[in-house]
C-alpha cells in the first residue's frame, strides 16, 4: 500500500475482534439456552447444571492471567488462533459424553477446558488495543469488540433454539464449533501483532498510532511492568474488584435469564429464545455507545470523566434497572427494564478495557487478565448462588443481590486516580507484600 494512503487497518482488525467475540460467547451461552436438553439427556437438575456453569467461568478466571501473559509474550495474533481450535474441540466433545456414573464430573472437566481455551480472547484482544489503537480511540474501540459480547449472545438464542428444535441439541454445538473454527482462521491470516509488522499499514497510519500511545517508561524489563507493580496498583485493585460486581451481574442474563422467562415467568421456548434477546441486543447498543460517549467525554474533560465517571454512572443504573425490573409484576415490563440494566452495565465495559490497557501499556495483556479474572470470578459466585438463591429465597432475591453489588462497583470507580496508569500508587496488596518482605 502507497505510503500517501491512509490506512485504516487498526479498524479492520477490530472489526474481526468483534467476530471472534461474537462466536466466543455463541460457544458459551449455548449450554444455557440448550440446558433443557442436557439436564433431561443426563439427568440433571437446575442446582448440577448451575454446577456445569460455574466450571466454565472458573476455567475462564484462572487462565485469565496466564493468557494475558501469553498474549505478551508470544503475540496477541498466535495465541487467539489456537485458543479458537481449542474452545472448537472442547465444545464438541461435550457431544459424545456417555450416560455413565460419573457424568457430572466428566461435564464439569469440560466446561472448565472450554473456559480455559476462551480465557485467551480478550488479553488478547487488549493486547492488539494496546498496541494498535491511539489512547484516545480506545474507548469506541473497546466498545465495539464488546458489542460482539451482545451480538453473539444476541443471535445465540433463537439459533441455538432453532438448531435444537429441528436437528437437537448436539447439533447446535457442533455448529458453534465449526464457525468459531473458521473465524479463527481468517483472524490469523489477517492480523500481527503491531503495525510495524503489517503490510497493509500506511506511514500516515502508523504515525498515527504511534502519536497516540501512551508513553512507555523504559525499564529492565523493556517497559513492561512487573508483577509486583502490576498488583500493587491501587487503582487496578479498585477497577478489579468493581469488575467483580460487573461480572456476577452480567453472568445472570447469560446463564439463567432464558431459563428464567421459560420456567418462572412462564414463557414457552419460542417466546423466551425472543425476549432473551432484548438484554444483549441492549449490551450490544450500551457497550458500542458508551465507548463511543467515553472518548468524547475523554477529550472535553479529560480520562478520569471519560472513563471513571461514565463506568460509576453506568453500573449504577444496571443496579437501579435490576432491581426495578425483578419486581415488575408483568412480564414484558420486567424484561424491558431488566434488558435496560443490561444495556446500562454494557456502557461501562469500554471503561474497564480502556483504563487496563492504559496501565499496562506493553503489559497491557497481564493487566488486562488480572482485571478480567475478577470479573470472571464474579460470574462463578453468580453461576452457582442464582439457582441456589432462587430455590430457597426466590428468584427476585437473586436479582436484588446482583442490584446491591453493582452498587459497590459504582462507588469504586469514584476512587480511581486522576492520574491512573501514570504512577505506580503503593495499593493495599502491595503495601502487604512489602511487609512480608
Amino acid at each position: 500500500m502507497p505510503d500517501s494512503a491512509r490506512s485504516r487497518v487498526r479498524w479492520i482488525l477490530i472489526g474481526w475482534i468483534f467476530l471472534v467475540g461474537a462466536v466466543s460467547y455463541l460457544d458459551r451461552v449455548n449450554l444455557g439456552i440448550a440446558g433443557k436438553w442436557v439436564m433431561a439427556d443426563f439427568h440433571l437438575d437446575k442446582v448440577q447444571l448451575g454446577l456445569i456453569q460455574s466450571a466454565f467461568v472458573l476455567g475462564y478466571a484462572l487462565f485469565q492471567v496466564p493468557a494475558g501473559w501469553l498474549a505478551d509474550r508470544i503475540g496477541p495474533r498466535r495465541i487467539l488462533a489456537l485458543g479458537v481450535i481449542w474452545w472448537g474441540i472442547f465444545t464438541c466433545l461435550i457431544t459424545v459424553v456417555p450416560l455413565v456414573g460419573w457424568v457430572l464430573l466428566i461435564l464439569i472437566s469440560i466446561r472448565f477446558g472450554l473456559g480455559a481455551g476462551e480465557a485467551v480472547v480478550y488479553p488478547a484482544s487488549n493486547k492488539i488495543v494496546a498496541a494498535w489503537i491511539p489512547s484516545d480511540e480506545r474507548g469506541l474501540a473497546n466498545g465495539f469488540i464488546f458489542t460482539g459480547v451482545g451480538f453473539g449472545a444476541g443471535v445465540t438464542p433463537p439459533l441455538i433454539a432453532f438448531i435444537v428444535v429441528n436437528y437437537g441439541w448436539r447439533a447446535s454445538f457442533w455448529c458453534s464449533a465449526l464457525i468459531g473454527v473458521a473465524v479463527g482462521a481468517v483472524w490469523y491470516l489477517l492480523a500481527r501483532d503491531t503495525p510495524r509488522e503489517h503490510p497493509w499499514v500506511s506511514t500516515h497510519e502508523h504515525a498515527l498510532i504511534e502519536a497516540g500511545l501512551p508513553p512507555v517508561t523504559p525499564g529492565s524489563n523493556d517497559g513492561r511492568l512487573a508483577w509486583r507493580e502490576i498488583f500493587g496498583d491501587r487503582d487496578l485493585v479498585l477497577v478489579t474488584l468493581s469488575y467483580f460486581t460487573y461480572g456476577y451481574a452480567a453472568f445472570i442474563f447469560f446463564s439463567w435469564f432464558f431459563i428464567y422467562l421459560n420456567d418462572v415467568r412462564g414463557l414457552d421456548l419460542r417466546h423466551s429464545a425472543l425476549w432473551s434477546m432484548l438484554p444483549f441486543l441492549a449490551m450490544a447498543g450500551g457497550s458500542s455507545g458508551g465507548g463511543w460517549l467515553s472518548d468524547i467525554i475523554t477529550r472535553r474533560s479529560g480520562k478520569r470523566a471519560g472513563r471513571c465517571w461514565l463506568a460509576a454512572v453506568g453500573i449504577g443504573l444496571a443496579a437501579v434497572f435490576i432491581a426495578a425490573g425483578t419486581l415488575a409484576a408483568s412480564t414484558p415490563t420486567a424484561v424491558i427494564v431488566l434488558a435496560a440494566g443490561a444495556g446500562a452495565l454494557y456502557i461501562s465495559q469500554s471503561s474497564f478495557w480502556s483504563v487496563s490497557a492504559d496501565i499496562g501499556k506493553k503489559s497491557a495483556g497481564s493487566v488486562s487478565g488480572l482485571m478480567n479474572m475478577g470479573a470472571q470470578m464474579g460470574s462463578v459466585f453468580s453461576g452457582s448462588l442464582t439457582p441456589f438463591i432462587g430455590k430457597y429465597l426466590g428468584w427476585n432475591m437473586s436479582f436484588l443481590v446482583a442490584a446491591v453489588l453493582c452498587a459497590g462497583g459504582a462507588v469504586a470507580w469514584f476512587f480511581v486516580s486522576a492520574n491512573y496508569g501514570e504512577s505506580r500508587e503503593r495499593g493495599p496488596i502491595r503495601q502487604t507484600i512489602e511487609s512480608l518482605s
